[in-house]
């Protein structure tokens, strides 16, 4: 089991362009959890308590939505309209899964602005900088989710253009496929050495779709050097990271929405087809009742 580095509260600042913004700040405290203190991820939005893993029963009082990111809103009487909003958590939550006996308070700092930094598309410098502080990642919790289910992904009005399986499992293991740009995947997730490769994956855009988003005045902080950037009609694979690195991505997007909730994996087989942040919170709604319910343990 990982140890930090002494019992002082540890503080790391990330700053960089957000999807919507040029610069964004979060600030990530690292605590030892005690008697008195339970481990778990706290967000705050300002300096206002946003959510808190440790009481996940209430992650049902946040309004989900999605823009190309997810997006929690709160109303607690703060911010414009008496709401809070915290966008973009999906690449920094995974990080925390690798120390799941810790605390870490995570705050983003200006609440206008409330996004998380983008950094380079991935998890991989929040892992990296974290490490050096929260010292050797420890052993993943799991818990079991005896969930069976599949259903089609659709808009109002429009034919289906993916689906979703899921069913019990002995650990987490994903399928994830992107016919879009030609990308597929299956990872099994067992200990934290399986998570390196998602922590890698950068988000990824066309050009196309990039050039059509700028234009309707969308990802106005974001460059270039935000995410992979893929050229219009081709996957060209010499721009990977990692080996399907779009189809990854996917896999870090879906590790992020579930470890948000808490920084345990469910013990579930996933099979997407065409996935996204919605399909991301269908599963998480379905999973739900077993992460209040659950045990956490380790697999193997």
């Amino acid at each position: 089991m990982g140890k930090g580095k002494g019992n002082k509260d540890r503080r790391v600042q990330f700053t960089s362009p957000s999807l919507s913004y040029r610069s964004t700040s979060v600030e990530v405290t690292l605590r030892d959890a005690s008697v008195t203190s339970a481990p778990g991820v706290n967000w705050y939005v300002g300096g206002h308590p946003f959510y808190s893993t440790s009481t996940h029963k209430l992650y049902g009082e946040l309004l989900h939505s999605v823009a190309r990111t997810t997006i929690y809103e709160l109303d607690d009487g703060f911010g414009s309209a008496g709401k809070l909003r915290l966008c973009s958590p999906e690449h920094l939550a995974p990080v925390f899964l690798m120390w799941p006996g810790r605390i870490f308070d995570v705050n983003l700092l200006d609440a206008e602005e409330p996004e998380v930094p983008m950094m380079d598309g991935s998890a991989l410098p929040f892992f990296s900088r974290l490490r050096r502080e929260a010292g050797v990642p420890q052993e993943l919790s799991f818990y079991d989710a005896p969930v069976r289910d599949e259903w089609e992904l659709s808009r109002p009005g429009e034919v289906a253009y993916g689906c979703v399986r899921i069913a019990p499992s002995e650990a987490f293991e994903v399928d994830y496929r992107l016919t879009s740009v030609d990308s597929a995947v299956s990872v099994a997730i067992y200990s934290a050495e399986d998570l390196f490769a998602e922590f890698m994956a950068r988000t990824f855009i066309t050009e196309k779709d990039y050039r059509e988003a700028r234009e309707a005045g969308l990802l106005a902080g974001v460059d270039e050097s935000c995410g992979l950037l893929l050229p219009d009609g081709s996957a060209n694979k010499n721009l990977y990271r990692v080996d399907e690195e779009p189809a990854r991505h996917k896999v870090l997007d879906l590790l992020g929405d579930i470890a948000f909730v808490c920084p345990s994996l469910p013990k579930v087989r996933i099979e997407i087809l065409n996935g996204g942040h919605v399909a991301h919170h269908q599963i998480v709604r379905r999973l739900l009742p077993y992460v209040a319910l659950r045990n956490p343990s380790q697999v193997g």
